[in-house]
């Protein structure tokens, strides 16, 4: 859920990988314009003159209705490179930041990806759309109940959990790529415990007022590559590893 910066074919709209029983499901989507369809390509055309070339990452947000996590009356809004607030002193990243933090996990379809801040939910429609095996945990309650409405009502399978997602979520551990979407202080060893050896997590580190996009790599059972890229400003991480409620921004 970031302020701003300083292949995988679906055989069914909706549907990004088998699915067992209790996954969220509905195989129609809800109806998209023209207009906004075009909005939406102009968006992606946009992101690839700023270097977003990974074409599972582009189809995806080619497919994904932005439109449908913001209020109806930021519609048209969504497509353009900015980020939207949603409740809660919360937003919806900007399309530029879904996509670098997407293009930077280097995922192939039916790879297995945790991410941090369900948030609006757009991120796992992403994730779902690139054909990955979704798992996302949200902090907020009333953010956690609606992007799981949201996306059972476009056809996006992800588990979701309602709960502190900055110590991950061990039940369905490990995990072969990691999305967090919020700014930590640090790099949660939680989360690097639940990478599998080979996997990548991305994740903006620093304090409230300034981040660094961070990937990590786990080389083996105790070696870790870090990698600092580009700044960033995304809304901070909240729970046991994250920022405290009380400290200020």
């Amino acid at each position: 859920m970031a302020v701003s910066p300083v292949g995988y074919s679906l055989a069914l709209r909706g549907t990004c990988v088998p699915r067992p029983i209790d996954w969220l499901f509905i195989p129609e989507p809800l109806v998209d314009s023209f207009k906004l369809k075009g909005l939406r390509q102009r968006m992606v055309d946009l992101l690839e003159t700023r270097g977003i070339t990974d074409a599972g990452v582009l189809a995806a947000m080619r497919e994904v209705p932005r439109h449908k996590f913001v209020e109806s009356a930021l519609a048209e809004e969504a497509y353009a490179d900015k980020p939207l607030p949603i409740h809660s002193g919360q937003t919806i990243s900007q399309p530029f930041t879904v996509a670098f933090q997407s293009q930077l996990l280097q995922a192939k379809a039916r790879m297995k990806v945790l991410e941090v801040g369900t948030g609006s939910g757009y991120q796992a429609a992403v994730l779902c759309a690139m054909g990955l095996r979704v798992f996302s945990v949200e902090y907020d309650g009333r953010l956690h109940r609606e992007a799981r409405e949201r996306l059972l009502a476009l056809g996006y399978e992800a588990r979701l959990h309602h709960g502190d997602g900055s110590g991950g979520w061990r039940l369905y551990q490990p995990y072969e790529r990691i999305l967090v979407t919020a700014a930590s202080p640090e790099v949660p060893l939680a989360l690097r415990q639940q990478l599998t050896v080979g996997g990548i997590m991305v994740i903006p580190v620093g304090n409230q007022a300034r981040q660094q996009m961070t990937v990590v790599r786990r080389l083996s059972q105790r070696e870790y590559e870090v990698e600092t890229l580009q700044a960033f400003r995304f809304v901070p991480l909240r729970g046991r590893y994250g920022f405290s409620l009380d400290e200020p921004a």
